[in-house]
C-alpha cells in the first residue's frame, strides 16, 4: 500500500483516507462522496481490528461483508483490506497509543481499552497510507474528539475531516449493527434520536430541562436499556457542569436486546 501511495504522491496528487470496519452503507459511501470534494486520490481500509473490540463475541459477531463492500466501492481508486496478520504480525502491538481519562469515560467506560485499539490501529493506517486528509464519523463523537486531539498531539500530518451522521427516514443512526436488530427492536431504536432531539429542543431551559426531556423520551421504551445520557463539551469532551450554558454534545448509548447502539446530537444549553 505505501508503495501505491507513494507514486500517487510522486505524481502530484493529493490523498484521502477513510478507515472503515466493513460492513458498509449510505453512511460510509458518505465519507467516500465526501472525499472524492477533498483529494485526487481515495483510500477506504476495511479491517475489522481485534485490538478493539473487549469482547470475543462482538469481535466474532461483527459482520464481514468484503465482497458486498468492494462493490459498493466501485470508483474509489484503492481498497485496502490487510490481514491481521498483515496488521500485527507479530500479535497484537506492544506499543500502543493510549486515549487519555476521556479514552476511559462513556463507551471507554463500558469496553475498557476500545480507545487504545482505535487509536493504536488509526495511527498504524495514517503511516501506512499516509494521507492528507482522513474522515472520520461525527456519529462516533467520542472517536472523532480522541482521533483529532491524538493527531494534533503528535503533530501528525493529516487533517481530520468530520462527516455529518447520515439517518434513517425516522431519525435512527445508520450503523452496520443496525441489522442484528429485530423488527421490534427496530422500531424501539428510533426512540434515541427522539431523545436527542427532545435535548435539544429543551436545551434553552438547561441541562436540567435537556435531561428530563431526554429522558422522558427514552422511558416509555421498555426495550432499550439505556447505558448512559451525557451532555459534554465539545472542546474537552469532559461531562459539562449543571449550571453550564453554551455549545455541547448530548451522548446516548444504549443496548436493545443483544445490540449496542450510539448517537449524539449538538445541543445549545442555556
Amino acid at each position: 500500500m505505501r508503495e501505491v501511495v507513494s507514486a500517487q504522491r510522486a505524481a502530484g496528487r493529493t490523498i484521502a483516507l477513510t478507515p472503515t470496519l466493513g460492513a458498509l452503507h449510505e453512511g460510509h459511501l458518505a465519507h467516500v462522496e465526501r472525499a472524492a470534494q477533498l483529494a485526487d486520490v481515495r483510500v477506504v481500509s476495511i479491517f475489522v481490528n481485534p485490538t478493539q473490540f473487549t469482547v470475543a463475541a462482538d469481535l466474532e459477531r461483527y459482520p464481514r461483508t468484503l465482497e458486498a463492500d468492494v462493490e459498493k466501492l466501485a470508483g474509489v481508486d484503492f481498497v485496502f483490506a490487510p490481514s491481521v496478520e498483515e496488521m500485527y504480525p507479530s500479535g497484537p502491538t506492544e506499543t500502543k497509543v493510549t486515549a487519555g481519562k476521556v479514552g476511559t469515560l462513556y463507551e471507554g467506560a463500558s469496553r475498557p481499552g476500545h480507545f487504545d485499539g482505535v487509536l493504536t490501529v488509526v495511527a498504524k493506517l495514517l503511516s501506512i497510507v499516509g494521507p492528507d486528509v482522513a474522515t472520520f464519523g461525527r456519529k462516533d463523537a467520542q472517536q472523532l474528539f480522541l482521533v483529532t486531539r491524538m493527531v494534533a498531539d503528535l503533530n501528525l500530518p493529516v487533517r481530520i475531516e468530520p462527516i455529518d451522521t447520515v439517518r434513517e427516514d425516522d431519525g435512527l443512526a445508520l450503523s452496520s449493527r443496525n441489522r442484528f436488530l429485530s423488527a421490534a427492536e427496530r422500531r424501539a431504536a428510533r426512540t434515541l434520536s427522539a431523545a436527542l432531539d427532545a435535548a435539544a429542543s429543551a436545551g434553552d431551559r438547561g441541562i436540567d430541562a435537556a435531561l428530563a426531556a431526554a429522558q422522558g423520551a427514552l422511558m416509555g421504551e421498555p426495550l432499550v436499556e439505556l447505558d448512559y445520557l451525557k451532555f459534554v463539551s465539545p472542546k474537552t469532551f469532559m461531562p459539562v457542569d449543571d449550571d453550564y450554558r453554551g455549545p455541547a454534545i448530548a451522548l446516548v448509548a444504549a443496548n436493545l436486546g443483544a445490540t449496542r447502539l450510539i448517537d449524539n446530537e449538538r445541543v445549545h444549553l442555556g
